[in-house]
């Protein structure tokens, strides 16, 4: 009789330990399924605004006809808002004649 109740005490132990393990296990795989998630929302994030800032410099060069040397007449005259507290934005002119290159990363 005394056998029997270990025995089922061991089990219940067994299934305790098990259903422990297999939460942790998926508490790290959901963690590192959220910051693999974040990682690109913050990633496609970036390719947008660096989008929004070539849109608002080629239609500058094509209602005046050139390139704005600077990022921040594109957000005087054109509307164009970034957000510098989240991402840093390199903004290089070459020529009036060339497209700007730009560079956006998350901070």
């Amino acid at each position: 009789m005394i056998h029997g109740k270990t025995a089922q005490m061991q089990q219940r132990r067994t299934r305790r330990v098990v259903a422990v393990i297999a939460a942790v296990v998926l508490a790290v795989l959901l963690w590192f399924a959220w910051d693999m998630t974040s990682a690109q929302t913050e990633a496609q994030s970036a390719a947008s605004v660096r989008t929004a800032v070539l849109d608002a410099a080629m239609q500058c060069a094509a209602v005046e006809g050139a390139y704005p040397a600077r990022l921040s007449y594109l957000e005087e005259h054109y509307g164009l808002i970034v957000n510098h507290q989240d991402y840093a934005v390199t903004y290089e002119a070459f020529a009036s004649n060339v497209p700007p290159s730009v560079v956006v990363v998350p901070r």
